[in-house]
């Protein structure tokens, strides 16, 4: 019962602070689809097919795959070996999105929104989605489980190809540079997310469990996810606004009106009189009133007996602007006889 309890004061709370009013910035905008971000877009879906169609003829491409394989760079530089292990969990989907999901998590509760989550959701699915597919659907092995030498080892039954360690370092390092904050933030982030997709990409090939047009193959399907994110900005915003409704309805369903218990009211004597005097009976003698006060008479207006506005000095609530007379007396009054 206590932990009930104590689940839904911290949704209470977590819905409280999503009510408020967002604090970005007015001058950041929801990114759009723009002529430039297209003109990347289709460059980069051009790169994308080109890859996989010189794999799939056996190019020249497929020969580099073998002679890097074959120089085996993890035993040409054994000292980073330990280093590049721990490097390439960067693009492990895993604790990628839990560490970028916390930031995140954490910029929706400072903004009051939940549109940061939501887009790294969007991602990620479109990326389990496109790089799957593709995977399953060629079907690559990878430089350990090869068969042929100088075959393409296309529709073997792998999954290897694209990469899906260097999709995803750029899909989850570049949604922090998708949801900056400012052009200057943007700028870093990309410039940041760029070497690190880069690093666990050639990492790969360096452990020798991606050949290097998969990861060549990595880096265009992550770039395209990040470049069609515009497209799918409306259905997060209708997403985050059904999530709204839910928890309105949520609130609706647990917050019904209960009766609160009566507590008994002594109530004022003459309003008990009044109410149990029934209505045949005279009503009751009510008690002496004061006379109502009068208006208050201003505080430069004299008291005593009326006099006529000759014999009156103009008084204003500045004081007097008649100077004091000694010799001056009223009307009707007898004057003293002069010697």
């Amino acid at each position: 019962m206590r932990t009930e309890r104590s689940l839904t004061r911290r949704l209470d709370r977590v819905f409280a602070r999503l009510d408020r009013e967002p604090e970005r910035p007015a001058h950041i905008d929801v990114p759009r689809m723009s002529r430039h971000r297209v003109v990347l877009f289709t460059a980069t879906l051009a790169f994308y097919l080109a890859i996989v169609w010189a794999v799939v003829i056996t190019s020249w491409l497929v020969r580099l795959d073998w002679q890097v394989m074959f120089f085996r760079p993890y035993q040409q530089w054994p000292q980073i070996h330990a280093f590049l292990d721990y490097y390439v969990v960067l693009g492990q989907r895993g604790p990628t999105a839990v560490m970028v999901a916390a930031w995140l998590g954490w910029r929706s509760w400072r903004q009051h929104t939940l549109r940061p989550l939501l887009t790294l959701a969007t991602s990620l699915l479109l990326l389990n989605i496109t790089v799957g597919a593709a995977k399953l659907g060629m079907g690559r092995l990878g430089p350990h489980y090869a068969t042929v030498i100088g075959s393409n080892e296309m529709g073997m039954g792998g999954d290897i190809f694209p990469s899906g360690h260097t999709a995803n370092a750029v899909v989850t390092w570049g949604i922090l540079a998708y949801l900056a904050s400012s052009p200057r933030a943007r700028r870093w982030l990309s410039a940041l997310s760029a070497i690190t997709s880069l690093g666990v990409g050639l990492t790969t090939v360096y452990l020798g469990t991606h050949w290097l047009s998969d990861v060549l193959l990595g880096w265009a399907a992550g770039l395209l996810i990040l470049l069609a994110l515009p497209w799918f900005e409306p259905l997060i915003t209708r997403a985050e606004n059904a999530l709204f409704d839910l928890r309105d309805l949520w609130r609706a369903r647990r917050g019904r009106p209960v009766p609160a218990p009566a507590v008994p009211v002594a109530p004022a004597p003459v309003l008990l009189k009044q109410r149990a005097a029934p209505a045949e009976q005279p009503t009751p003698a009510r008690e002496p009133v004061a006379p109502a006060r009068g208006p208050r008479a201003p505080a430069y207006r004299t008291t005593g007996a009326h006099s006529a506005r000759s014999e009156r000095t103009p008084v204003t609530p500045a004081g007097s602007r008649r100077p004091p007379h000694a010799e001056r007396v009223p009307r009707g009054t007898t004057q003293p006889a002069r010697p």
